[in-house]
Order: structure tokens, then C-alpha cells, then sequence
């Protein structure tokens, strides 16, 4: 069984908590490595829909152990609403454990996020003001409670007062704003420390023990590559690394660890708040997809900018993280459609064409997509159960994928519920962990 990093390969909200809940039915531990409650992963089973923002998708099979990772910062009060959600829908989480490294997302930090952004103006960037960003930043200057601190109330209460000092003078002589006081602070967190204590631990040694044994395990990331702090669309990012490097950051293990890296990908492309996106379509064709996609944040509810799929996008996804397999999700969404287009290169503003995604964010947004246009399928695909199901045309889009990217689509998704999920490559295809360890192997074999 391989060690497996899911990951998304375009600006997040690419179906990663699915295919998580998929890969975890063979798996010993889920551990989700980076981001914050600004993250959404939705799963849906047996006629039932759960939201998540921090507790791993594999939290819904009881075998399995799912961490929290010290890669992640932990909004309490979002942790706390998340697990009382799930027991009173009948979910155990009794397999859940929070990493003692993990930093806490605090009150201010969420007051904070939102007035800057406000202050940004015409320039804003989209956060969802859930206090990521600068919970990220008070971790980077060494300044954040942890929670191990909340383990032991005079230690809380000591780190607290200190970070208090010096958010009060920020947030009243520079933003003219009432700082939460230790006294709001301290009676909101009573409520929540009996719950969230049990589940604090050292969980680096569990993770490398995991490992070291050959138990199976999923690293499961949040957003997408193209929101990576270093390797995104800057400024248009988030605050962590949700790159399949940022799994060995996130959780402790060294990246030779690794088996296989799976990077999750729309049949399209969708993207949220402000920055440059090539294949956007302002138009029906971006209406029919948003509304047949069911394309609104689950964080925010903000309704997702559409467009065709951008291979120039996806290679350089298979470039950062090293893919071993995309996994395509939505694809039923085209359905209904003449043709379909894919985004293979980009025509620069003197005219080069170049199959290169820019660093710049700058030169992104002067890119005009070149296309290749395909026929599309009118029929409806959701009750696939095999790539055999597929009409023809639908196999032609998903084959010009692996054609112009050089990595095989593992996984089809043909529609939201976890049975409309099904595995292409290996012998043991229905497997998705075997078919994982299949592929790792055969681009092992090739290098």
C-alpha cells in the first residue's frame, strides 16, 4: 500500500474531500496536512451531505485514524461546530486527533483578516475572512498559540494575555476597532477545552509510526496548487502550501515517503475571488457549467467563476507535485453539450504561443488560451458505473487530457455521491489504492 497525497491541481474546490472519502475505505489513516477552515471539502453518501473545513474526509469510516496535522491552523470554534455536527448526524469521532503543533486560529485573527481585506479596496484579494492569513503570519513571527497550549490553563491564559498586548494596540490605534477582550476569549474557549483537550496529541510519531509499518495511509490536502503561497497565481493566494511538498512540511514525513501523488481535477475549470483566469467564460456556456456543477463555495456560498478545462494549468500541476494520476471529477457536467474545448497552450501578447504556465501573475492575465475543440455528448453519464459506460466522446476527452498533460486519469467521477466514482488503470481498478500503488510502480519502472 502506498502512501498517497491527494492534491488539487487547479484553484481548489476540485472535489478533493470525495475523492479522499473514496480512498479512504482502504486506507489505516487520513491526515490532512495544511490550510485552514477557509478550505471546503464536501461529502455525500447514502442520500446525505457533510461539509467539512477541518476534520479529514475519512473521518466516515470508523477504522480509520484521522489527524488533524501541525501543517494546519485550527479555528476552535469552527473544529468544535464541525464535531457536534457529525455526532448529532450519528459519526463517531472518536477516531480524530488534533496535532499539539497545530496553531490556533483566534477571534482576532478572523478581525484582522477582514479589515484588511477591507482595506485592500479595489484590490482585494478574496479571502474568506476566516483569519487564515494572519494566523499563518503570527505563526511565521513566531507569535502563535498552539495548541498545546490550550492543553494547560495557566499556559493559555499567560500566551494569551501576551498576544493580547499587542492586537489591541493594533486593532485600536491603527484599524479604530475594539480588540476581543481575555475576559470574551476566556469564557468562549472554557466551553470548548473539555471537548478538544481529549483530542490533542504528538501526532508526528503516530504518522512516521504509521509509515515505518507499512500501515496505508492518505495525506489529504485543502485549496489547490494554483493558490500555493509560493507556487500560485500571487498575490491571489492562500497563506499555506497545498503542494504535495507541503504534505512533508504539514506532517512531519520526508517526501521519500511518498508513493504516489494524486492530483484532483474539475472536467473544467472553476475559480473564486479576484486573478487571472485564461479559460473563464463570462457567458451561458459558464452559466450552463456553474449550474449543472452546482458551482458555490461551501464556505462562503460566493458563486464560482466557469470556464473550459486548461491543460497549460493542469501540466504545471503534474510539474510541482510530481503526479503519479489525475483524478477527474464533474465530468458528467459536460454533458449536454455540441462541443467541448481544452485550453492547450497560451498565445503571449507579441504572439508566441507557449505550452509554459508564467510565474508572473502579471503575464497570466495577458494570456489568450488556445483551444481544441472537441465533440461533445448529449448523453447523460451520472448512473456510469465503468469507463465502458461512457459514450465514446466522452472517452475522446478524457484521453486528449492524458495526451496533452502525459499523466493517466485514474479516477472518473461522474457525479457527487461516493458510488459514482469509478477507477480505470490496473488489473485491480476497482481498488483505488491498488490501482494507486499500480501506477507509482509503473512510473517507477519508466524513470
Amino acid at each position: 500500500m502506498p502512501v498517497v497525497v491527494v492534491v488539487g491541481a487547479q484553484w481548489g474546490d476540485e472535489a478533493k474531500g470525495k475523492v479522499v472519502d473514496c480512498l479512504a475505505q482502504d486506507a489505516d489513516m487520513v491526515v490532512r496536512y495544511g490550510g485552514g477552515s477557509n478550505a471546503g471539502h464536501t461529502v455525500r453518501f447514502d442520500g446525505r451531505e457533510f461539509k467539512l473545513h477541518l476534520v479529514p474526509s475519512g473521518i466516515f469510516r470508523p477504522q480509520v485514524v484521522n489527524i488533524i496535522a501541525s501543517g494546519v491552523v485550527v479555528d476552535p470554534q469552527v473544529l468544535m461546530e464541525e464535531i457536534r455536527s457529525l455526532q448529532a448526524q450519528g459519526v463517531t469521532v472518536d477516531n480524530l486527533l488534533v496535532s499539539a503543533s497545530a496553531h490556533v486560529v483566534m477571534p482576532y485573527h478572523r478581525l484582522l483578516d477582514a479589515l484588511e481585506e477591507k482595506q485592500r479596496g479595489s484590490a482585494q484579494i478574496g479571502t474568506t475572512c476566516r483569519g487564515i492569513g494572519p494566523a499563518y503570519a503570527d505563526k511565521a513571527a513566531r507569535k502563535g498559540i498552539r495548541m498545546a497550549d490550550l492543553r494547560q490553563p495557566e499556559r493559555f491564559a499567560a500566551v494569551l494575555r501576551r498576544a493580547l498586548e499587542e492586537k489591541s494596540r493594533l486593532l485600536e490605534r491603527v484599524y479604530e476597532v475594539q480588540c476581543p477582550s481575555f475576559e470574551d476569549i476566556w469564557r468562549e474557549y472554557e466551553e470548548y477545552l473539555p471537548v478538544l483537550r481529549p483530542l490533542i496529541a504528538d501526532t508526528d510519531p503516530l504518522v512516521y509510526t504509521a509509515v515505518q509499518k507499512g500501515q496505508r495511509v492518505v495525506f489529504e490536502g485543502a485549496q489547490g496548487t494554483l493558490l500555493d503561497l509560493d507556487h500560485g497565481t500571487y498575490p491571489y493566494v492562500t497563506s499555506s502550501h497545498p503542494v504535495a511538498g507541503g504534505a512533508c512540511v504539514g506532517t512531519g514525513i520526508g517526501p521519500t515517503h511518498i508513493d504516489a501523488v494524486i492530483g484532483v481535477a474539475k472536467a473544467y475549470t472553476t475559480r473564486v475571488g479576484a486573478g487571472a483566469f485564461p479559460t473563464e467564460q463570462p457567458n451561458e456556456t459558464g452559466n450552463y457549467l456553474r449550474e449543472r456543477g452546482r458551482e458555490y463555495g461551501t464556505t462562503t456560498g460566493r458563486p464560482r467563476r466557469c470556464g473550459w478545462l486548461d491543460a497549460v494549468v493542469l501540466r504545471y500541476a503534474a510539474q510541482v507535485n510530481s503526479l503519479t494520476a489525475f483524478a477527474m471529477t464533474l465530468l458528467d457536467v459536460l454533458s449536454g453539450l455540441d462541443t467541448v474545448q481544452i485550453c492547450r497552450a497560451y498565445r503571449l501578447p507579441d504572439g508566441q504561443v507557449t505550452e509554459q504556465f508564467p510565474s508572473d501573475s502579471a503575464v497570466l492575465e495577458q494570456c489568450e488560451p488556445v483551444y481544441e475543440q472537441l465533440p461533445g455528448w448529449k448523453e447523460e453519464i451520472a448512473d456510469a458505473t465503468s469507463w465502458d459506460d461512457l459514450p465514446e466522446n466522452a472517452h475522446r476527452y478524457v484521453q486528449k487530457v492524458e495526451e496533452l498533460t502525459g499523466v493517466p486519469v485514474a479516477m472518473v467521477s461522474v457525479g457527487p455521491q461516493r458510488h459514482q466514482t469509478f477507477w480505470r488503470h490496473g488489473v485491480y481498478a476497482e481498488r483505488p489504492v491498488r490501482t494507486l500503488q499500480l501506477l507509482a510502480q509503473r512510473q517507477s519502472q519508466a524513470e
